[in-house]
């Protein structure tokens, strides 16, 4: 099998599973009913496709390694990553192989068997490694059977085998059987081998699936059982890179922190996967071996609710730029995609692996300022693809784009999303309290039953009405961060200036004005903005405070004597976004009209 033949046979073969995405997303019941295994594997897989779509290696040993290596790079999931292990373990034994033998292609797909295998600390009869193991065995006893053997009689008596396998997996596992389904990544591994193997016999490469002509989205299997929730919440990933990494000793010191651990790689580079609670503690062992990138944490509580939740027609999504209750994001199903803030050489998930009570900790001590980045492309494709594979219209309120780059990087991932439900992307035009405001609008207008198209039409109108003030209590934070000169803070100081900012109609940051003197600040606050309102409009007010809940819990009481409507006041701690410039002892605050039983807007227009 020569290059041309083996990088067309690959293409066919990842097409199979990338088709079939939202079937296996359906049976995924172990080891945690998320209905992610079809999102993961089509993301894994996409990585290795663009290798092989564009090879120009002229042996197959280079381009296995350039394949391995990419399929590490963006292996999503417990079966992405064993898939990125068994190629991993292909391109070892491959070397640099001009083509393979039917002698040299069984020693590597044993190779690639026995990484698999050893990448999981706890592997499990009845999933894909059983599957894979099927095959492997089935190559060996092929080719000593019959030395002389073609390649497509090699594969296509393997696949038969690999069927069979595939078959007796709910018989492996009792949480398969008691579903009714095969193992989902054991499934998308006999889809590999059926797409190579139909490649070979017939010489026609599968089409790349059109994601919007797949089958109506369906929910996840629904069983009662314990054992499909994890113990743990957070499904957590990173990449290790360096020069000589004991894999090991990782292994080992992962082995405590959580389960459904799968180690990934070689010595130069390894990706962890691993269920935990505390993913920054996944990543703190991660950095004493060596450099980490790919940082990502997703709340598999979260994706089982998403997964098995038919009642709304749509779902709702922001990144951490808004600021949310934690009750208003569990009671809503609001999903989020962490915003990363760096002290340093030190990087963080925002809300994800460093909480805000730890963040303003390390704003007042750390010597390196915080920067603050919004999710990559990446971030945001990788939980498009996944609520698109389960609702019909997914919603994503992004950070103010005058502010942020999050909404081209939200548009540009629903761009290249392979799922068949639709996203929309819609910019805030705000951040903080006032994001996290027009984002609960959204989620209670999808749990109250209102169609997306009118949805969209309500925060059309709810948007630009959407007014968010900052109370900067100490301008030094901003200073450090760039944001302000040092000479104005010198200025205020000396005048006893406390500012007010405010975001624009546009979404730029403004001055709003100043609070001359520092007495009373909290009481004047509150009288500014209730200046700004009629006594009949009923208003929804959100407070945020930076670790200072007693001057919040002030503010509303003020809040409260100054408007005589108020509908709803909701006070929550303040997330990073402003937060870093504002530091600890700022307080914002966002007004919105509350909305009737019609979907329109109480107040003036």
């Amino acid at each position: 099998m020569n290059t041309d033949d083996l990088a067309n046979a690959l293409i066919s073969g990842f097409r199979s599973v990338i088709a079939q995405q939202e079937y296996l997303n359906r049976i995924n019941v172990f080891p945690v009913a998320d209905s992610d295994t079809g999102t993961n594997l089509s993301l894994s897989l996409s990585s290795a496709l663009v290798i092989v779509d564009n090879n120009k290696e002229k042996h197959v040993g280079p381009m296995l390694v350039s394949l391995a290596d990419a399929m590490l790079d963006g292996a999503r999931g417990n079966s992405g990553a064993i898939f990125a292990q068994f190629f991993q373990g292909i391109s070892d034994s491959a070397g640099e192989l001009t083509y393979f033998t039917t002698d040299t292609f069984r020693d590597a797909i044993n190779l690639g068997s026995e990484y698999a295998h050893d990448a999981l600390s706890n592997p499990r009869e009845g999933t894909v490694l059983s599957v894979i193991q099927a095959f492997a065995k089935s190559i060996t006893q092929l080719t000593s059977e019959n030395p002389e053997a073609e390649f497509i009689d090699v594969i296509s008596k393997a696949q038969a085998i690999v069927e069979k396998a595939l078959t007796e997996t709910p018989k492996q596992l009792n949480i398969l059987k008691k579903a009714g389904v095969v193992d989902a990544g054991a499934k998308g591994f006999a889809l590999l081998i059926g797409g190579m193997s139909d490649y070979l016999q017939n010489g026609v490469i599968k089409p790349m699936p059109e994601m919007a002509l797949l089958n109506e989205v369906e929910s996840g299997i629904e069983i009662s059982t314990d054992n499909t929730s994890s113990q743990f919440r957070f499904c957590t990933e990173c990449l290790v890179t360096a020069s000589d990494i004991d894999r090991r000793k990782l292994r080992e010191a992962l082995a405590g922190l959580g389960d459904s651990i799968v180690l990934a790689g070689s010595k130069h580079k390894a990706k962890i996967h691993i269920h935990v609670d505390n993913p920054d503690t996944v990543f703190g062992v991660a950095r004493q071996f060596g450099e980490i990138s790919g940082k990502k944490a997703d709340d598999m509580h979260r994706q089982q609710s998403a997964a098995h939740n038919s009642s709304k027609s749509f779902v709702v999504i922001t990144d951490s730029g808004a600021d949310i209750s934690d009750e208003d994001i569990e009671r809503l199903d609001i999903h989020m995609v962490p915003c990363r803030i760096q002290f340093g050489n030190q990087g963080y998930l925002d809300k994800v692996s460093i909480s805000s009570a730890e963040f303003y900790a390390e704003l007042k001590n750390n010597p390196h300022h915080p920067t603050t980045s919004q999710p990559s492309p990446g971030d945001f494709r990788r939980q498009f693809q996944f609520l698109a594979s389960h609702f019909e219209n997914v919603l994503s309120i992004t950070l103010s784009s005058n502010a942020s780059g999050a909404y081209e990087g939200a548009k540009l991932a629903a761009k290249r999303s392979k799922a068949p439900g639709y996203i929309h992307v819609v910019d805030s035009l705000n951040a903080s309290i006032g994001q996290g405001q027009l984002t609960i609008l959204a989620a209670e207008c999808a749990a109250a039953g209102i169609s997306i198209d009118k949805t969209l039409k309500i925060l059309e109108r709810e948007i630009p009405q959407t007014k968010t003030f900052a109370l900067l209590y100490d301008l030094s934070y901003a200073v450090r961060g760039g944001r302000l000169p040092q000479w104005i803070k010198l200025i205020a100081d000396l005048l006893r200036v406390t500012p007010i900012i405010y975001i624009k109609a546009n979404g730029q940051l403004g001055l709003a004005t100043c609070l001359l003197g520092r007495g009373n600040r909290i009481r004047r606050y509150a009288k500014f903005i209730s200046s700004h309102y009629k006594d009949n409009e009923n208003l929804q007010i959100g407070i945020g405070h930076a670790i200072c809940s007693k001057d919040a819990e002030e503010l509303a009481k003020q809040l409260r004597n100054n408007i005589e409507s108020i509908d709803e006041l909701k006070i929550c701690e303040l997330g990073p976004g402003l937060g870093a410039h504002g530091g600890p002892g700022t307080l914002i605050v966002s007004t919105r009209s509350a909305i009737s039983d019609d979907g329109l807007t109480s107040g003036p227009n």
